[in-house]
């Protein structure tokens, strides 16, 4: 069967000074199929946008800056993703460095920093861990968001089937 995904980004604003990075908490719409959730910024390319522009767009749209610098950091094709089994082909960036005033709050809910040792205690491997982090983020996000943050410079080239709202698996490679 051939993958006909919708084409989004995912970015994470990180203040390497301050350690900490920049999350939407998804608590605006109750029919939003994230809500409840915290996850990076961003959504789906428009028609006739390249994925960097779409970046653009989005970051603009939902925290009000512009971005100066981001680094792509993998991509990850998610099948059968939520509750409207959704197939998405995901571009995973960390942008550090911006202009502007930060929103605070926008149409999908509200926006926080936090510190980068608490998201990825939230992605641990053991439950006591991450349920002290008290980040709500997606079965599947705790094996990709570590790699956004570490040192490797390669990207990663990510597969995330879900069944649903139910994680099945994560393999990757790195060039």
């Amino acid at each position: 069967m051939n993958f006909v995904p919708l084409v989004g980004t995912l970015a994470y604003l990180i203040d390497r000074k301050a350690g900490q990075v920049l999350l939407i908490r998804r608590n605006a719409r109750r029919d939003d199929d994230h809500f409840g959730k915290v996850n990076g910024l961003g959504g789906k390319l428009e028609t006739g946008e390249h994925v960097l522009a779409g970046l653009r767009r989005e970051i603009r749209e939902e925290a009000g800056i512009e971005i100066v610098s981001a680094n792509l950091r993998g991509t990850i094709a998610w099948t059968d993703f939520g509750p409207k089994r959704e197939q998405w082909l995901g571009f995973i960036f960390l942008v550090d460095t911006w202009e502007g005033q930060l929103l605070e709050t926008n149409e999908e809910g509200s926006l926080e920093w936090v510190s980068i040792e608490r998201l990825l205690n939230a992605c641990d491997p053991d439950p006591q861990i991450r349920e002290e982090a008290d980040l709500p983020i997606w079965e599947g996000d705790r094996y990709f968001i570590p790699l956004v943050f570490d040192s490797d410079p390669r990207c990663f080239y990510g597969s995330m089937p879900y069944d649903g709202n139910d994680f099945k698996e994560w393999v990757y490679e790195r060039h």
